[in-house]
């Protein structure tokens, strides 16, 4: 609290009185000095240990709750523009360390907007009386941001080595003086005993498209032991089919099976095979779940070894957190639930348990062991986290006082023993638990529900890409209303080209132009895979949801344009000399600008169907090329 404002607030009251009286001067005047010693107590209670300290002349300030440990903060230039400041807190012995900021402000020079991995993310730069953050810890996000500018150029990334732990992190703008204010918290949440806690905060202000940022990003992640990824199989690389839109809770075996056969012999090399399966209650919720009985697919075992006949890879779901009201194990678990949700009805198990860590592991080893799958799709991770009435402590059964620290545990325990049983065991991750610590345990991450949301799909794909290093990026499941026409229903698998994709239609049910399409554009992404997924990867427009992705490889370029947009070839003939234009919008106008050293293309053309309408030769090129595409079609040019 201000003493100005107090101040004014004193005069004001004290002018509701026309008397001047000295007993009314002396009560004012002990009122004041008892609030100015009410403002002194806090700090008396609660010191702060505060410091001070400048990277390329620009200043930090730290500041501690308390001054139980001593701070020393180390920084080092590590390249040109790149510098982390290592912060370390210690104490003579164990002790609870204190909540900690750091703060520092920016001038707003070309800065359009603030990247954070939420998948939300709106990249609108907050006001400093705003109360957004991005909340990072273990089971959600990632403790990274960044902002761009005009460009999509990197201006400021900002990014954190711990990935465990509750870190805030905020950059906001200030109206007045047009600065941005720069915000990250420490340890906000109570964390366990220790004589030292220390963490690096990594500062890249660089001339670099903001994707590079973020992918150097990742790779610092990486090289921390804590935060090895979990090996990659080939399997979890390659499309799938996927139940939950197009099945949802009624999951058979002769239905299942029998979509599995279609999709199989379009090449989709897996199912995966959502909720439904351990339960015959169909409503929405998961009142019966946490028992992982298969109560529809009963023969569970013979569906797994029937799916495998075909070729086809399984993968089954599972609700990591929850044990469902009306389960038969709920009354086991009593008293050791995080939180109970009402509305989804179910508990959320707290992995601080030892034998609530055994009963889930135990399942899916069962489900990996016994019944034969091939991989689990572990669900709602995010669920995993501390609550206001959450005790904080090691007692009372609980071997981990931090729940984020108990679900490393879990999960570094569960990757060991699936793989083990089967060292190319696929395990799939939804965003938002898609942070550094998450690729120790899941090697595929998906984009979150959007259900016949191609855009958001294509956005959130995009963020999840530049942050997950070799990890697979699996779209959200897609889904389209069966009377569009097949060059709309196309755009939801346009969108989702440069991840591994996941449909869930009906596929016996497609019209037939529908169903060419699929067969197409899934055949296009197979012969393209290694540089849709591995080539250089160039997202442009961030505020404009990226309407043009580029990703080149093996002399080749595949560009989708999104929007009225002109495509660049920059590189020469003798670097790319084949290029795939890729029309995902619904004109058929396609502008190319061409390097200077080419000016001879031949150019084939194809519609949604992969079927060619036009084949020619084009001479004496000035640069520009004007092409007319088929919506949802492709034009190839070889020079």
């Amino acid at each position: 609290m201000c003493n100005h404002k107090f101040d004014a607030l004193i005069d004001e009251k004290s002018s509701i009185y026309s008397s001047n009286s000295t007993e009314v001067n002396i009560l004012f005047g002990l009122i004041k000095a008892i609030a100015v010693l009410i403002l002194l107590i806090p700090m008396a209670i609660t010191p702060v240990n505060a410091q001070e300290f400048f990277i390329n002349k620009q200043l930090f300030q730290l500041s501690a709750a308390a001054d139980n440990f001593e701070i020393h903060v180390k920084t080092e230039k590590v390249a040109n523009d790149v510098n982390i400041a290592t912060i370390t807190l210690s104490a003579k012995t164990a002790q609870q360390p204190p909540k900690f900021t750091l703060n520092w402000k920016t001038p707003s020079i070309d800065v359009a907007g603030v990247w954070t991995p939420a998948f939300n993310v709106d990249y609108i730069i907050p006001a400093d009386w705003s109360s957004k953050k991005l909340e990072s810890m273990l089971t959600r996000n990632a403790p990274v941001y960044t902002l761009f500018g005009h460009d999509d150029v990197n201006r400021y990334t900002v990014s954190v080595d711990d990935a465990i732990n509750l870190v805030h992190m905020s950059a906001k703008i200030r109206e007045e003086d047009s600065f941005i204010y720069h915000e990250v918290e420490f340890l906000s949440e109570k964390h366990k005993k220790v004589k030292q806690y220390q963490v690096k905060v990594r500062l890249d202000t660089r001339t670099v498209p903001f994707y590079q940022s973020l992918n150097d990003v990742a790779k610092w992640w990486q090289q921390d032991s804590r935060y090895t990824p979990t090996f990659v199989p080939d399997d979890a690389l390659e499309p799938m089919y996927s139940t939950w839109y197009s099945y949802h809770q009624s999951v058979e075996h002769e239905s299942l099976l029998a979509e599995a056969k279609v999709a199989a012999s379009l090449g989709y090399k897996a199912i995966i095979v959502d909720d439904g399966w351990q339960t015959n209650d169909s409503n929405r919720g998961y009142a019966y779940t946490g028992d992982w009985k298969p109560e529809r697919l009963t023969n569970i075992k013979d569906f797994v070894d029937d799916i495998h006949q075909l070729g086809m890879k399984a993968i089954l779901w599972y609700s990591i957190p929850f044990v469902g009201e009306k389960a038969e194990v709920a009354e086991r678990f009593q008293g050791k639930y995080l939180n109970h949700s009402k509305g989804l009805e179910t508990y959320v198990l707290d992995p601080r348990y030892p034998e609530v860590r055994e009963y889930l592991i135990g399942h899916y080893e069962q489900a990996i062991k016994v019944w034969g799958w091939d991989g689990l799709k572990l669900d709602f991770i995010d669920q995993f986290k501390s609550y206001d009435d959450t005790i904080l402590e090691k007692k009372d059964g609980r071997d981990f006082a931090s729940v984020y620290v108990a679900v490393d545990k879990l999960m570094t325990d569960l990757i060991d023993r699936l793989k083990a049983i089967n060292p190319d065991v696929m395990v799939e991750f939804r965003q938002r638990y898609i942070g550094p610590a998450m690729r120790k345990y899941g090697n595929m991450f998906r984009a979150t529900d959007i259900p016949n949301g191609a855009v958001t799909n294509k956005k959130r794909i995009v963020n999840l890409r530049v942050l997950s290093g070799d990890t697979a990026v699996h779209s959200d499941m897609l889904m389209w209303h069966y009377d569009e026409p097949a060059e709309i229903a196309a755009l939801q698998l346009l969108n989702v080209l440069y991840s591994v994709p996941q449909i869930s239609v009906r596929l016996a049910e497609l019209p037939k132009s529908h169903f060419d399409m699929v067969t197409h554009y899934t055949a296009y992404w197979k012969d393209n895979k290694d540089i849709l997924l591995a080539g250089k990867f160039s997202p442009q427009g961030v505020l404009a949801n990226y309407p043009l992705i580029t990703s080149t490889a093996r002399n080749k370029q595949i560009t989708t344009i999104y929007d009225e947009l002109v495509v660049n070839v920059p590189e020469k003939k003798s670097v790319i000399n084949k290029v795939d234009i890729i029309n995902a919008k619904k004109s058929k106008n396609v502008v190319v600008n061409l390097n200077p050293t080419i000016s001879t293309a031949k150019v084939v053309i194809k519609n949604v169907q992969g079927n060619i309408v036009k084949r020619y030769t084009v001479n004496d090129i000035k640069q520009v090329l004007l092409l007319e595409v088929p919506v949802s079609g492709i034009a190839s040019l070889q020079f």
